[in-house]
């Protein structure tokens, strides 16, 4: 390699790791609800007779529901349109979404009406003219007949909650009018002050949402026929400083242009979010530190190197989720830490690729100048590391395509990881390894550099090669057969839809007494929720999953748990509509179709249709194992599971890539060797890095499971489970098959008149560059 092309990647390197070190210290992390706490609401909009909800009347909607949310006072909101119908609203620190979703959903259209008289009830409009029956909010059990609106709410230009210290009001909603809007205030007042003492018509009906909120009489001192000048007036109730708070954000909002319905409501509490946040950061460092520890015991110094480069990996990670702007989430954080693996196994591949360099150059040659195997091993792997990425890519694509809420945060954040990894294993271990080779020191003691040997295994390996494809039929007949046992899991068992895809309710609570299941179970029970699914974590957490049920419901059920528990705190509240979980189940399904059918259309083109069908079959049976173990096991299947499996899809085709990869190169280069022989040396050469890859991501795994809490366990559990099937699917589904596709569909012959090197067939030369 020249000077000037180290020097370039030298100065690539820096610039990259500089800005990434200034974004770290200036730039502030964006953290999702799960990880701070507050309530996230989705909405949906609604048509009526007279307005499409189409993404003008949404943004239309979006823009009164900002008004209204900036009037309740929550720090740093967020809100925007998803679709064309839906409006995705987080407030941060709002640990009650009672309120927030009985402000921000209300239709709130403010009216102003003559009071015609006394009327008999039901309330309810009285004519097409406008005219209206409602409650009288000042003498239970009474009904005021009103005229048609006089004004309504987008006449008035200012609304603000005021506390009345000069008379016995208590808070009151003053409000200021617009010029048109004053002229017609001051008409209506003075009408209404031209009837008699004691007149129902003396007084004037304030209404919202076909609600009587205000009906004042009009003093002595109100001019018959002038009215109230000045453009303003003011609502009174009663009210507590609350609710004069959110009448304000209402009113001053306007009405919305079309109605809304809650389709999703999460809401976390923030010593959950922290307590997410400590047992992530430590299940990170842990895994992190292991993977570490590992690799340097293997590879020694370029061991060493390589964690130092799994470190600024992390660096660079963290600076461009924060430079994105990206929200990082719990499920995000997972694919943050999940995408070490995919930077341990590109320097692997690079480092058990070296060392076969360094056997074929034989001693002499190669403590000449160590540089020259590894040098040779970055542009031997460059294209097994390169499939495998890329396949990971279009996994985590996929996820932020289909997904919704916080499973996008892991899409991203394992997209970033992915395109990172390459930035550090490639380049920047690169350099630090073709420094650190130069070094006298080094050159004179090569064992110390990992590459000098072997290692134990491929040398076992070697000198006896396995002949696993003379058996290849009994390992696909054994794989079937787990395919059966996972299929009758599936069928017998049924899967446990998570309420993202079922639509309900789940809580999770908080006890002050430890609880077991069966008491909580007993308690929910007699409060007449007989189909509720009780579950319990620890001692004193228990989470109640039941139908769409409302606020008062939930407090039943929490008054329940009170009585065996003692007092309970809400630690997370998701609601999802029916609606809303039936489009979640339909995307998932696309998510993991789309998964299967990209990974075989990218294989095809980079590999022969046998191989490509191979992987893809191997992938398949990884996902419905997994999806097999947890229906036998019960387990809950929900987004974070979907973000799992999507996952698996690309360890998986990581692995089987890179063996075939291997194989290809073989029959290039193996003569009259049969193909069965080939596959297993093919198997044989990467099993080291199969083991290698699969024990750094393990590390992590088991980490997070341990540590992660409740709602990463499931999600490691799965893709640890994912691995593990993946590392055994590679040699005993994949390469079985693909022999057994490539001896029954040979690739066909060359063309007369080819050169010699167009005669070996689709694929890559000995650099890797594709031929």
């Amino acid at each position: 390699m020249s000077s000037r092309a180290v020097l370039w990647r030298a100065l690539l390197a820096l610039a990259v790791v500089a800005l990434s070190v200034w974004i770290t210290l200036t730039t502030p992390p964006r953290l999702g609800l799960d990880l701070r706490g507050g309530t996230r609401i989705v909405l949906e909009t609604q048509d009526t007779p007279s307005v499409r909800a189409d993404a003008a009347a949404t943004d239309r909607a979006l823009e009164v529901l900002r008004k209204r949310v900036d009037g309740l006072g929550v720090a740093e909101p967020s809100l925007a349109r998803s679709g064309e119908r839906r409006i995705v609203v987080e407030l941060p620190g709002l640990s009650d979404p009672r309120k927030a979703a009985e402000v921000i959903g209300r239709t709130a259209q403010l009216t102003l009406h003559a009071v015609t008289g006394a009327a008999e009830g039901p309330a309810g409009p009285s004519a097409g003219d406008g005219t209206r029956v409602l409650a009288d909010p000042d003498a239970p059990g009474s009904f005021l007949a009103l005229a048609a609106p006089a004004l309504t709410g987008d006449g008035v230009e200012d609304a603000e909650a005021v506390l009345d210290t000069t008379s016995a009001r208590g808070w009151t909603v003053d409000l200021s009018f617009r010029d048109g809007a004053a002229s017609a205030w001051a008409r209506l007042t003075g009408d209404a002050a031209c009837a008699a003492p004691g007149d129902p018509a003396r007084r004037v009906a304030i209404v919202l949402d076909d609600r009587i909120v205000s009906a004042p009489g009009m003093q002595s001192g109100v001019p018959c026929g002038a009215g109230i000048g000045g453009g303003s007036a003011q609502i009174t109730g009663g009210f507590s400083a609350q609710e004069a708070r959110d009448l304000a954000a209402l009113v001053e909002g306007g009405a919305l242009p079309v109605p809304v319905t809650t389709v999703e409501q999460s809401t976390v509490g923030p010593t959950l979010g922290v307590d997410a946040i400590r047992a992530s950061a430590l299940a990170a460092v842990i895994g992190l530190a292991c993977t570490g520890v590992f690799v340097i015991v293997v590879y020694r110094l370029l061991g060493l190197l390589a964690t130092v480069s799994l470190l600024l990996y992390g660096l660079i990670s963290y600076a461009a989720v924060v430079a994105l702007g990206a929200t990082l989430t719990l499920p995000g954080l997972a694919g943050f830490v999940l995408a070490v693996g995919i930077a341990v196994d590109a320097n692997v591949l690079v480092f058990e690729r070296a060392r076969e360099e360094y056997a074929a150059l034989g001693r002499p040659a190669a403590a000449r100048d160590l540089r020259r195997p590894v040098v040779t091993a970055f542009g031997k792997a460059w294209s097994a590391v390169a499939d495998s990425n890329v396949t990971t890519l279009l996994a985590a694509g996929l996820l932020f395509v289909f997904a919704s809420g916080p499973v996008k945060g892991f899409g991203v954040t394992l997209a970033i990881g992915v395109v990172a990894s390459m930035l550090t294993a490639m380049v920047i271990t690169r350099l630090f390894a073709e420094w650190a080779l130069r070094l006298p020191a080094v050159r004179k003691r090569p064992a110390m550099t990992g590459i000098a040997g072997l290692g134990r295994l491929r040398k076992r390996l070697n000198q006896r090669v396995p002949r696993l494809m003379a058996r290849r039929r009994r390992w696909l007949t054994g794989c079937a057969a787990l395919m059966m046992v996972a299929l009758a899991g599936i069928g017998v068992r049924g899967m446990e839809l998570g309420v993202e895809f079922t639509g309900g309710r789940v809580v999770q609570y908080a006890a002050e007494r430890p609880v077991d299941a069966d008491t909580a179970r007993a308690a929910v029970i007699a409060a007449g929720f007989s189909d509720a699914v009780v579950q319990t974590t620890g001692d004193k957490d228990v989470s109640v999953r039941t139908r769409e049920t409302g606020d008062g419901e939930q407090r039943e059920i929490r008054e329940a748990l009170t009585r065996v528990a003692g007092p309970v705190a809400v630690e997370r509240d998701d609601l999802i509509g029916p609606s809303l979980g039936g489009e979640l189940r339909t995307n998932a399904l696309i998510a993991l179709g789309l998964a299967v059918a990209a990974q075989l259309l990218y294989l095809t083109v980079r590999f022969r249709w046998t191989y490509a069908t191979a992987t893809v079959a191997a992938m398949t049976q990884d996902v419905l194992l997994v999806v097999g173990l947890f229906a036998w096991l019960g387990k809950p299947v929900d987004s974070v599971f979907l973000a799992a499996l999507l996952t698996v899809v690309g360890y998986s085709v990581n692995d089987s890539v890179v063996v075939l990869d291997r194989l290809r190169e073989l029959r290039r280069r193996g003569g009259g060797v049969p193909l069965p022989d080939l596959a297993d040396r093919a198997v044989a050469q990467t099993l080291p890095r199969t083991v290698n890859t699969g024990m750094g991501a393990l590390f992590v795994l088991v980490a997070l499971a341990v540590l992660g809490g409740d709602s990463l366990t499931d999600f490691s559990a799965a893709v640890l489970a994912g691995v593990v099937f993946g590392m055994a699917s590679t040699v005993f589904t994949a390469m079985p098959l693909a022999v057994t596709l490539e001896s029954r569909h040979p690739a066909p012959a060359p063309r007369s008149g080819t050169t010699p090197r167009q005669r070996v067939g689709a694929g890559r030369d000995r650099s890797g560059a594709v031929v």
